[in-house]
């Protein structure tokens, strides 16, 4: 889960991938095995120069704190995990470099690689793992992120609500084996492993104190060289990465420093993301950044959520009414330039589970006018006072929700006002923060439905900010989770969706993509669906 802030300014993001599956070959009695070859650590190198980015000073670097995109850019570059995605986004060996997985699909066995140590020198162990989850679903951590991506573990909810100290279902069995039991067989479970949360880091380094994370002590493929508050963040190479070390010497981070196009235009950055304010000049075949432009699908999904506990948007009706009075096709033409696509449903396309035939809401004027009707207002002047929560500065939103908003003037005959919060803020008090409504981005963590559907709209947990619960949803996506046969299981799920948009959850937006440019002397700057790089395997050429 990358939540994503600001989803209604001009960024455009989103849309491909494959389900994450593990290489299992039957040995022939109640193990199953998983082997896949490590990749061989790179020679060390030497020189290769350094990168510049446009960035944001992160909100944190706590593996186990951070749930915000743009804190996870730098985290995933300074620590890393038992397992990580690879190319194809499945799986693959990272600090363990095989697994063992029981035959009733509960128990997991992980064969930790010898060679890794913290960027200090200390070895890593099967223990440093243990402590690392147990620190982030204690509740003295402050973790939102450990009851989504850790729960699964047997003993974590203990745990979590401080009832144990620690997790019954994680057992160090030696230096470099660790034992992990589930409370269910799920075909996500590994995947979820490659989140922050999971990550190890240092007991010695936190207990440095509240901001040890300004002085990481990770195993990831960059160190932490330099952080100016507000000014610019310097990674470099870590020559004791178990991996692919990288070729690059550093890669520096500029904050708030002007437009990214403007810099990228006088070469002060090498990688500019695209806004549609730009756009008509990147994609001119005659222009002179056309070859310089990268589109990419990535896994994420927009939408303008309401808070279901409270007035008016507890009442289904109204719910269905401010989403059928929304014009999506227009307001992605005019304000988005079509560099979207329009999301009538949940999954974004390439997810396993993307429903083609999902029957959305449509654009229906005097049916919105109807069901105002039929709800229990009987009128839009009798609705209450209406305001969306969004992240921003100064007052200014975006031409895309001020559209959005107009609409629902003109169609509707209401008035929602707007209140921002400060970016760095809303993002982890949204759920306290919210007012009626609010605006929301989700970039997948992994590729599978459970991280959209159960993630996002199961009763009670975390990121469900409008606390939006339907019994009969829950039981579909829990019984969508252990279901082993995937095409039951896909299928499951597609009825969950058509269930969510049917009771109006949320209101659908967009699935988008990326646009970045990236100098032609810069190879291997590749973004993955998620929307991050593997920056150790990007070099600069001689220019």
């Amino acid at each position: 889960m990358k939540v994503v802030t600001g989803i209604l300014l001009s960024f455009v993001l989103v849309g491909c991938l494959v389900l994450s599956a593990c290489n299992c070959n039957s040995t022939g009695n109640d193990i199953i095995t998983t082997t896949s070859t490590s990749t061989t650590p790179t020679p060390a190198v030497t020189g290769g120069g350094t990168l510049k980015l446009y960035g944001a000073d992160p909100t944190t670097l706590d593996p186990a704190l951070s749930s915000d995109a743009n804190s996870h850019q730098y985290i995933v570059q300074i620590f890393s995990g038992l397992v990580k995605l690879g190319d194809n986004l499945e799986p693959a060996p990272d600090i363990a470099g095989t697994w063992e997985i029981s035959q009733d699909n509960l128990t997991f066995t992980f064969y930790l690689r010898h060679d890794v140590v913290f960027q200090d020198g200390r070895q890593v162990t099967a223990a440093d793992f243990k402590y690392s989850w147990e620190r982030a679903c204690n509740p003295a951590t402050g973790s939102s992120t450990a009851g989504t991506y850790l729960i699964d573990i047997v003993g974590v909810r203990e745990v979590i609500q401080g009832m144990a100290e620690e997790i019954s279902g994680v057992e160090v069995i030696n230096d470099y084996t660790l034992k992990v039991t589930i409370d269910a067989p799920k075909s996500y479970f590994l995947s979820k492993l490659s989140y922050p949360t999971a990550m190890v880091v240092d007991k010695f380094n936190v207990a440095d104190g509240f901001n040890w994370w300004r002085n990481p002590n990770g195993t990831g493929p960059f160190k932490l060289k330099e952080w100016q508050q507000g000014n610019s963040l310097i990674l470099e190479r870590n020559n004791n990465f178990y991996g692919d070390i990288a070729h690059l010497e550093f890669v520096e981070f500029q904050f708030l420093s002007g437009s990214p196009m403007d810099l990228y235009e006088t070469g002060e950055i090498d990688v500019a993301g695209v806004s549609v304010y730009y756009i008509d000049r990147i994609t001119d075949p005659d222009g002179p950044f056309y070859q310089e432009l990268q589109d990419s699908p990535e896994l994420s999904f927009y939408w303008l959520g309401f808070n279901t506990a409270m007035p008016p948007f507890d009442d289904v009706n109204v719910r269905k009414a401010f989403t059928m009075a929304v014009d999506k096709d227009k307001i992605i033409t005019l304000t988005l330039r079509d560099l979207v696509q329009r999301a009538d449903g949940i999954l974004p396309p390439g997810i396993p589970g993307y429903n083609e035939y999902l029957i959305g809401l449509p654009f229906d004027v005097d049916g919105a006018r109807e069901l105002i009707a039929a709800s229990k207002y009987g009128d839009a002047a009798n609705l209450p006072p209406i305001t969306l929560t969004t992240s921003g500065y100064g007052g200014d939103i975006s031409r895309t929700l001020e559209a959005i908003v107009y609409q629902w003037q003109e169609n509707l005959g209401v008035e929602v006002k707007v209140r921002q919060i400060e970016p760095e803020r809303w993002i982890y008090n949204i759920r306290e923060e919210k007012d009626n409504m609010f605006d929301m981005g989700w970039i997948a963590d992994y590729p599978h439905p459970q991280d959209f559907l159960d993630v996002l709209f199961h009763t009670g947990v975390q990121y469900n900010y409008g606390e939006y619960s339907n019994p009969a949803l829950d039981v579909l996506l829990d019984n969508a989770g252990i279901e082993l046969d995937i095409v039951k299981s896909l299928e499951i799920y597609r009825q969950a969706e058509q269930i969510l948009v049917d009771d109006a959850a949320v209101l659908p937006l967009w699935f988008g993509r990326n646009y970045i440019l990236v100098k032609p002397y810069v190879k291997g700057y590749e973004l993955n669906a998620m929307g991050f790089v593997a920056l150790n395997k990007v070099w600069i050429e001689e220019h």
